[in-house]
């Protein structure tokens, strides 16, 4: 079994997984094309009509592309993508692709329903102690260091039995980038804190990019750690979704050419998401707005300790084989409705 340090990063990051092509539907789609916390900028910007296609030309010449691997998981109804958020990810890098050594602090699972009216977004503790294939038993967060998004995706397919369709991975600086260009966004605090010499007020609070990401940071001083910080990072992204889903922004092309520029340069995406099949998916995606979003967080047991002394979080597996099943009969919104408040 791999050995883990305490900060989660593994001692030495592999060789990515299988990169070969996996098979594709015949109409591609994706939901998330900005990544994590600019996951609907692509899908906003349909109601901009033709100028949208060379958007999001420029978006796929300079973000990154990489190949995912191909899958064991039949297809199930609705759609499955996989968000990731990494610090430090360069663009130049001859290691962009893999990713080696970078740890996921932000994994996220969207499942479309097969009508695209709704969408529903899986965060995952980073700590979670799963099967890391190659790797044996360890943080889930490990797997984008062990072999980039490629072991990534694979580690999440197994994980939940649910075929990813496509990735996206941002670095947090690009987040940064993202929250400024939007003129800064009003983001629902739980509990008042103070992180880093910024004081963090519960209620709504509007935040700059280098105030959203000291926010979304966040753990040590919270009384659930982790837990807290993957439910701030939902919020951002909440706060982040409405801004941009506004009349303000999509009633706006120099404000939509500057996210996507600003944010393209520190995305990683997978090969699939080429500008026709980007535009096609924002087309069928035009009526979601962000009340359609929910969010929730896989099913999880408490702190634990590995045999080697190192703090994780346990896995719920009576939880997990019905979130399996919600995701693979596109029955999320069930599932939700049973598992939310």
């Amino acid at each position: 079994m791999s050995s883990i340090d305490d900060d989660g990063t593994p001692p030495e990051a592999g060789a990515a997984s299988a990169t070969g092509h996996r098979p594709r539907r015949r109409r591609r789609r994706i939901l998330i094309a900005l990544g994590v916390v600019g996951a609907l900028v692509l899908a906003g910007c349909a109601v901009v009509g033709g100028y949208l296609y060379t958007l999001q030309d420029s978006f796929y010449s300079k973000s990154t592309q990489v190949a995912l691997p191909e899958s064991t998981h039949a297809d199930g109804e609705g759609e499955n993508y996989l968000l990731l958020g990494s610090d430090k990810r360069d663009p130049d890098s001859a290691e962009a692709q893999t990713v080696k050594g970078q740890r996921s602090d932000v994994m996220m699972l969207v499942h479309v329903n097969a009508d695209r009216t709704q969408a529903y977004v899986i965060s995952f503790p980073r700590d979670l102690y799963v099967d890391i294939p190659g790797h044996g038993r360890n943080r889930i967060n490990s797997a984008l260091a062990f072999g980039g998004i490629p072991l990534a995706v694979t580690t999440v397919e197994d994980y939940t039995g649910a075929r990813i369709d496509d990735a996206a991975l941002i670095d947090f600086d690009g987040v940064e980038g993202l929250v400024d260009a939007l003129g800064g966004v009003d983001v629902q605090v739980d509990q008042s804190f103070e992180g880093d010499g910024v004081q963090f007020t519960q209620g709504t609070q509007h935040m700059d990019g280098a105030t959203a990401l000291t926010f979304v940071r966040q753990r040590k001083q919270l009384e659930d750690g982790d837990f807290a910080r993957n439910r701030h990072q939902q919020a951002l992204l909440a706060a982040i979704a409405a801004k941009i889903i506004s009349a303000d922004t999509l009633s706006n092309p120099i404000a939509i050419r500057e996210l996507v520029d600003t944010t393209a340069p520190f995305m990683t995406v997978d090969e699939g998401l080429t500008p026709s099949a980007i535009a096609s998916t924002a087309y069928d995606l035009r009526s979601l707005r962000s009340s359609d979003i929910r969010y929730l967080s896989v099913p999880h047991a408490g702190p634990m300790t590995t045999d080697g002394g190192a703090s994780v979080v346990g896995t719920d597996e009576a939880g997990m084989d019905e979130l399996r099943t919600a995701l693979q009969e596109d029955d999320m919104e069930g599932y939700y409705s049973s598992h939310s408040g």
